[in-house]
């Protein structure tokens, strides 16, 4: 059965946000609220709740879902995500869902494979194919390492355009409820290429303290990733990133921001004057 959108989707519908206490999910939803639009933030501990590894979960947050913000987490290399992806895809569009947008991950076999589930699904997607977060260095796994002074990993000197999760929020957020985003996909980075040593030194600029980049064998960070006590998700995940998408494969520029927003997305200098201001890389106690 295909679903027609609507003139006006979101008047009578929810737009449902997975993943919205996430890094992107928590801005779309804010963005979405300011805009009046209906919306529903799903996870774990939200109301009604929403489990992955749960499909009875997923019933109750579906309903009177018209538009959906898909994110996968800790992404969708993990194995078994293809599955949950075409086993949610195929419960939303027959729950009615008219719009899809999903968050993707570039040079990723998997994340490519649940682009085509999506893609294939009958109803208006949109692909949100994201390079590395600035935030995982404010708000995410390497902020200890700003922190100690010291941003230990197994990433050699290959550069990576690293994006700000503002900007793709706001692509998100047009996907969702603009014209003119149906089946597109947008590969959003950067607008220019750092390497972890770059990118430290950016870092020491901004927030008047001295950060180094320092690469570990991968032996090593597995090894100190594992004695973290991450999840064993999460430590699988950070292996598979730096031993294969770190291989110099990304390593150019995207221009999905632009396409979609009509403007160029935030440099990484921008976004650490951003964070350096409100003294996350400063004050261990602030930033928690």
């Amino acid at each position: 059965m295909t679903h027609q959108l609507t003139d006006n989707p979101y008047a009578d519908g929810i737009t449902l946000v997975l993943g919205g206490t996430g890094k992107t999910g928590s801005r779309v939803a804010q963005r979405l609220q300011a805009r009046g639009i209906r919306t529903r933030i799903a996870s774990r501990s939200g109301n009604p709740a929403f489990d992955w590894n749960n499909q009875s979960t997923w019933n109750a947050v579906l309903s009177d879902v018209t538009a959906a913000y898909i994110t996968y987490a800790p992404d969708l290399a993990i194995p078994g995500a293809t599955d949950a992806i075409r086993a949610f895809v195929d419960f939303a569009v027959a729950k009615g869902v008219q719009r899809l947008v999903l968050l993707s991950g570039r040079g990723e076999a998997e994340a490519q494979a649940c682009e085509r589930i999506v893609q294939s699904a009958g109803v208006i997607w949109t692909v949100v194919r994201a390079s590395w977060f600035n935030q995982n260095f404010s708000e995410g796994e390497f902020l200890p390492m700003v922190l100690d002074g010291v941003i230990a990993l197994p990433a050699a000197d290959v550069p990576e355009p690293f994006i700000d999760v503002n900007d793709i929020a706001d692509v998100v957020v047009a996907a969702l409820t603009e014209e003119g985003h149906a089946y597109e996909i947008y590969e959003v980075t950067g607008p220019r290429m750092l390497t972890f040593t770059e990118l430290a030194q950016e870092i020491s600029r901004t927030a008047k303290r001295d950060v180094k980049y320092a690469q570990i064998s991968n032996e090593s960070f597995a090894a100190a990733i594992a004695e973290s006590g991450a999840p064993d998700d999460i430590v699988w995940l950070l292996n598979y990133l730096f031993e294969t998408v770190l291989d110099g494969r990304n390593a150019y520029l995207g221009d999905g921001v632009q396409r979609a927003l009509g403007r160029e997305p935030t440099d990484f200098a921008d976004y650490a004057h951003r964070i350096a201001a409100r003294g996350t890389w400063t004050d261990e106690e602030e930033a928690a």
